[in-house]
């Protein structure tokens, strides 16, 4: 005989397998390292400090 698989939990951990791959696949394609992301932030703050440097009053 075959084995009784419980439809319900087969469905959703199919889904979570299918999460998880897209998340990792995200996480390649889109994630940046903490240097990178705290290097992006430090030039935003200088330009900002530059631009504020440059208001006409």
């Amino acid at each position: 005989m075959a084995e009784i698989v419980n439809l319900r939990r087969a469905r959703k951990a199919r889904k979570r397998a299918e999460q998880k791959a897209e998340a990792a696949d995200n996480r390649a394609r889109f994630g940046r390292s903490k240097a990178k992301s705290r290097e992006q932030t430090r030039k935003a703050m200088v330009n900002k400090a530059f631009l504020d440097g440059k208001k006409l009053d």
